[in-house]
């Protein structure tokens, strides 16, 4: 019995050399990752034109070009990166629990969001809009969503909850985890339009010519931030920096044209950041 408790001591000493080693620290920062040449960093994996996984693990678009600039700055290589997918209503949790440095997905600022995460950005402003079969002609903008029409959008995202609370009402809202499973949903009959932003959609209907189109004005405005964990100020200050310099040295622009600019469904545009 005399041996226990200097066995626990040395346990616990032990572990809390372990963790200190690795970098598991709960205080570390993204700024404190970088010094040490890695970052995770969270994207989307099914969006066309912004983030794809492709089939052989490689990641492109242009919410990754925004990611692989950022960290660049930061002083990380594309090599020490580790993209982590990051769907809509995971976030904020990924962000909080520390599993990913920060996100670069696609994440509209907003103040209830804001309470939960601080942002750096905006990087890039789009608007929601509506994605249908080309055939459906019944559908041609928000106000044709009436209390027949079908409605998929994805949970956790400002999208589902703009049509939910104030556009779109009356329709019948499906929401599932990723905007590529509501497509697959119209493209099988089982809903009749799917809402996000235009850019997004502009990507997936760049995948189906002919049989996908983007339709009506957008009606709303989004702003893409980078979200981090909440009073991290270096790293957010850092960030912003960074989204200001590749505005000004033309890797903005080159992104723009070598991801999105096919998909000819934004003007190019760039934002200015708002460093609240």
């Amino acid at each position: 019995m005399r041996c226990s408790r200097p066995v626990r001591l040395g346990i616990g000493v032990a572990v809390a050399v372990a963790m200190s080693a690795c970098g598991h620290s709960g205080s570390d920062t993204a700024v404190d990752h970088a010094r040490e040449g890695r970052l995770t960093i969270g994207i989307k994996f099914d969006q066309p034109g912004l983030s794809m996984k492709d089939t052989d693990g490689t990641f492109r678009g242009f919410d990754v070009e925004v990611a692989k600039y950022v960290a660049g700055k930061l002083g990380v290589q594309a090599d020490g990166i580790t993209f982590k997918e990051a769907p809509s209503a995971r976030r904020e949790a990924l962000i909080a629990d520390g599993a990913v440095d920060f996100v670069v997905a696609t994440y509209s600022i907003t103040p209830d969001r804001k309470e939960k995460v601080d942002f750096a950005g905006p990087y890039f402003v789009a608007g929601q809009a509506l994605l249908v079969k080309t055939e459906n002609v019944a559908i041609s903008s928000i106000g044709t969503l009436t209390a027949d029409k079908r409605l998929c959008s994805v949970e956790g995202s400002t999208s589902a909850a703009n049509v939910k609370e104030v556009y779109a009402k009356e329709a019948q809202l499906l929401e599932l985890s990723t905007y590529s499973q509501c497509v697959e949903a119209l493209r099988a009959g089982t809903v009749d339009a799917v809402t996000t932003d235009d850019i997004i959609l502009a990507g997936f209907a760049g995948l189906a010519p002919g049989e996908l189109a983007v339709v009506g004005e957008t009606f709303t405005v989004e702003n893409y931030g980078i979200g981090l964990k909440k009073g991290d100020r270096e790293t957010r200050g850092k960030i912003n920096d960074a989204i200001e310099d590749m505005i000004a040295d033309g890797s903005w622009k080159r992104a723009f044209e070598e991801t999105i600019g096919p998909l000819a469904a934004s003007t190019l545009t760039p934002p200015v950041v708002d460093r609240y």
